[in-house]
């Protein structure tokens, strides 16, 4: 029976109701396009709940949006309850049907999946990142890709990076205390952390062939970049939106790094040594026993340089935050650390730090692994089906749906790691206890084809930020009620954005 025929039916059966001043055909249009919107609303529910079959999760979704609401004011707490709801469960955003996973075995089986699915960081990361960039490569073009900026950090290359990140740590550190000076009151460190950490992401990737006031702005412009973020954003990059501003600053900031890969390449040609990441991968390329690609264009050297940027700023903030965070609040194990610090160091703190040094700052790297398992800057990691997931025998992810592997359980489970909420670095130090044990659990860094490229070298960012701290000022951290609190901006940051009282060390 046809839509018009039906609406004029129930007309008909209600026109006593109906005042007599309205068209017939205007009625039959209302009627058809009330049957049409509730036909399609229904159609929405009977898909997901097709897709969600007996996993866990909403009976219902609201109409259109979904949970797109939880989505815009994410928290810890709202993130556990669904972890906690099932290995796997299921939310529904703007249509976009997700698979939530929270178990250890799942997630890796995610991460490890790639004929399966592949990284899709959020919904907007495409627009945001740029749909060409490396990092959405899969297959053997992605790990012919890897083959060569693997070369990027080796410990040759990690040795070169190091005097870089040295020398911006105390830098900063300095007008830090300067500011301290002139105003001692404890204040929040979370955006002059994320500064000192742009300077040094830049620095190390791009040295000094961008200028100082590229680098400020650079650093005020990626901010609109992790405020787009959000795990689901509003789907239409429309002007004025997060997403439209990103997208812009991106622009920006690869017009920067275009220009360092042209700069970069001019000074190795002209028989300049390597002074940071671009230079080494140019002079890499061109030693006479190198067999990989070599035509890296400057648009292409930005665009990896872009995701490091992005791999880097966020994730690394946090770490150094939390950092600081967990040793203001454990005056003991801050102690411990500058035990060693005087140890390796012999008292010379002024003399720049080696790779050496850091090797033998053991419990200074079990503080930095157990700071980022405590407070894991990235939780989870998006992904999207290619293909219909078999993902167990009761249950396929549908294609096209995001699937979701959570970090966060793994990193708190109780039977790898006693007392998972307590920060205990000697867990690290034990070769024969469980932490050591089972390697499978620590999913900071992720696990599969798409592991972290970067490991080594954010561990190291974060151990000789502290390391320098440590030894440098004192730090006093003013507990709020929000300290204990979690802000979820990409990556995960205390909601008061870590008071601290600094001071010179060694003064009240």
């Amino acid at each position: 029976m046809g839509l018009d025929v039906h609406a004029d039916m129930l007309y008909n059966a209600s026109s006593s109701y109906a005042p007599s001043s309205v068209p017939v055909t205007t009625l039959s249009w209302f009627y058809t396009t009330v049957g049409i919107i509730g036909g399609l609303l229904a159609l929405e529910q009977a898909v997901y709940r097709y897709k969600k079959r007996h996993l866990p999760g909403a009976n219902w979704t609201i109409p259109l949006i979904g949970k797109f609401a939880d989505s815009m004011s994410p928290s810890m707490e709202g993130y556990q309850k669904q972890w906690d709801s099932g290995p796997l469960s299921v939310i529904s955003v703007f249509n976009i049907f997700i698979v939530m996973a929270s178990s250890n075995q799942y997630a890796r089986k995610i991460l490890n999946s790639p004929m399966y699915a592949e990284p899709a960081l959020v919904h907007s990361g495409k627009q945001v990142i740029g749909s060409d960039n490396w990092v959405f490569l899969t297959g053997k073009d992605h790990v012919e890709y890897r083959k060569v900026l693997n070369l990027l950090f080796t410990r040759k290359a990690l040795g070169i990076y190091l005097g870089l990140q040295d020398s911006v740590a105390r830098k900063h550190f300095t007008q830090w205390l300067n500011s301290a000076a002139a105003d001692p009151s404890a204040k929040p460190i979370m955006m002059t952390a994320r500064q000192a950490n742009m300077e040094t992401s830049l620095r190390v990737f791009c040295g000094y062939h961008i200028p100082e006031t590229a680098v400020d702005e650079i650093n005020d412009k990626y901010w609109l970049i992790t405020q787009s973020l959000e795990l689901v954003n509003f789907p239409l990059p429309l002007p004025g939106t997060k997403v439209y501003k990103a997208i812009q600053a991106r622009k920006f900031v690869m017009h920067w790094l275009e220009l360092a890969a042209s700069k970069s390449k001019l000074a190795m040609a002209d028989g300049g040594a390597p002074e940071c990441m671009m230079d080494e991968w140019v002079s890499i390329m061109a030693e006479p026993g190198y067999k990989g690609r070599k035509d890296f264009s400057n648009y292409e050297m930005a665009q990896v340089v872009f995701s490091f940027l992005f791999a880097s700023q966020d994730a690394m903030s946090s770490g150094v935050i939390y950092g600081f965070q967990h040793l203001a609040d454990h005056p003991d194990i801050l102690e411990k650390v500058r035990q060693e610090q005087d140890r390796v160091r012999m008292g010379n703190y002024q003399a720049p730090m080696t790779l050496e040094m850091l090797d033998e700052m053991v419990y200074l790297q079990a503080v930095v692994k157990e700071s980022l398992r405590v407070k894991p800057p990235v939780t989870m990691v998006p992904y999207r089906c290619k293909k219909a997931f078999p993902i167990n025998e009761n249950y396929t992810v549908p294609a096209g749906s995001m699937v979701i592997p959570s970090f966060y359980n793994s990193l708190h489970d109780p039977e790898v790691y006693p007392q998972p909420d307590k920060f205990y670095p000697e867990r690290w130090l034990d070769s024969k206890g469980s932490a050591k044990s089972n390697a499978q659990n620590y999913l900071v860094f992720g696990s599969g084809p798409h592991k972290c490229i970067g490991l080594e070298y954010a561990q190291m960012s974060i151990a000789l930020m502290l390391a320098n701290a440590a030894v440098l000022m004192d730090f006093e951290h003013e507990i709020t009620p929000l300290s204990s609190k979690v802000e979820i901006i990409a990556t995960l940051f205390p909601k008061d954005g870590c008071r601290l009282k600094l001071s010179p060390r060694g003064q009240a």
